[in-house]
């Protein structure tokens, strides 16, 4: 069992030790994604670019807060996070507010808060302080994984009741990808995983008409060209047009005459791609890319075990998000809605996901204190 340790260092010396070389690619990520949507707004900072910039700005000192606060709170008050949260699920069933077909907000006046982004958080905070506690045989034992895997079953239901199918999938496989690190035997995922595949005609029928069309679509683009394939196929021909230098900044065809849909959120990278071709989109991914490294890194370099498990699953969630929605946009997966962060327009996420960069640094400041939760 695990008590909170002491830390004594001020926020002065937690300051000095951030990797600012993240934080510049976090920034560098925000300011494109602020030029493209000035773009897509045809070269208008209203509606998006300038809500984008101004969001960033306060996510970014709250990213700053949450990495300067004491590692011990992330500790105390994870399952307290995770179950407040769950708790916000079951009230989107009940109260939620509903928006393009979806309950998936609580709605608090003055803003909208989409639980199922905090549960990414919840998630893995949860988890993290429930195996930093337990032994290798704990964890391997078949009641070890009882819990968590019930307290996983729960959220990834209520999401994909709301109904948002990609967000629930990305919950599930962070889960996934941590309960790996952790120790947990292959053949139990080799067995859930069977079970998965058995189950898959059934839960096709749970599907809603508008799922089923998505991954028919994904198959077959053509088979519905003005209809359900029509994202993807503009998406494509976007692509392609930009070719290895793009068209240009503000002179898209296919998003400027407004073929493409969605170009401020899910399919910013289409519209980015055919401004700047090849070579943009690959800057872009390369950016992630360092980024998602040296999340990793920080994970390998800290020696507490709680910290250590907290990087390993938020940086998964973020890598999550930008390989869905490039795959996406692509045609290479279904299209479930799933943005790029800090380039997409959107509140909930680009909050969510500077918490989650918060939270990491503030990890990785703590990287050498092995004694944060002493025995």
């Amino acid at each position: 069992m695990y008590e909170i340790g002491r830390n004594s260092d001020s926020w002065q010396e937690k300051f000095f030790r951030i990797n600012f070389s993240y934080v510049f690619l976090i920034i560098l990520l925000a300011g494109i994604g602020t030029l493209t949507l000035y773009s897509a707004a045809n070269g208008n900072w209203e509606p998006w670019a300038l809500r984008h910039i101004s969001r960033f700005i306060l996510a970014f000192v709250l990213m700053f807060v949450m990495a300067l606060v004491d590692m011990r709170y992330y500790y105390k008050w994870a399952y307290v996070f995770y179950f407040v949260t769950l708790l916000m699920l079951v009230a989107v069933e009940v109260t939620g507010h509903v928006g393009m077909g979806a309950q998936r907000w609580i709605n608090f006046g003055l803003f909208k808060v989409q639980p199922s982004e905090l549960m990414k958080i919840g998630m893995v905070l949860f988890m993290a302080r429930y195996f930093s506690s337990m032994s290798i045989q704990g964890i391997q034992s078949i009641r070890g994984i009882i819990i968590p895997a019930v307290l996983i079953v729960l959220p990834v239901a209520l999401i994909i009741l709301e109904p948002d199918l990609g967000t629930a999938l990305m919950v599930l496989s962070t889960a996934t990808m941590m309960l790996f690190a952790v120790g947990v035997q292959i053949w139990k995922f080799v067995l859930v995983g069977i079970i998965g595949a058995a189950s898959l005609p059934i839960a096709w029928n749970f599907l809603h008409e508008y799922q089923q069309n998505r991954v028919l679509t994904f198959l077959n683009p053509e088979r519905d060209p003005l209809g359900a394939g029509y994202h993807i196929i503009q998406s494509k021909i976007a692509f392609g047009s930009g070719g290895v230098f793009g068209k240009g900044f503000l002179h898209g065809t296919q998003t400027h005459l407004n073929f493409l849909p969605e170009k401020h959120t899910d399919f910013i990278f289409t519209m980015l791609s055919e401004e700047f071709g090849m070579l943009g989109s690959l800057t872009v991914v390369f950016i992630n890319l360092l980024l998602i490294i040296i999340g990793y890194v920080f994970a390998y370099r800290t020696r507490n075990y709680f910290a250590k498990l907290t990087i390993i699953g938020l940086n998964t969630n973020y890598f999550l998000y930008v390989f869905i929605n490039i795959a996406m946009v692509m045609g290479l997966l279904p299209v479930v809605g799933v943005p790029l962060p800090l380039i997409s327009y959107g509140g909930t996420v680009m909050f969510s996901i500077m918490v989650s960069f918060g939270i990491i640094l503030c990890m990785s400041i703590n990287r050498q204190n092995s004694t944060g939760f002493e025995e």
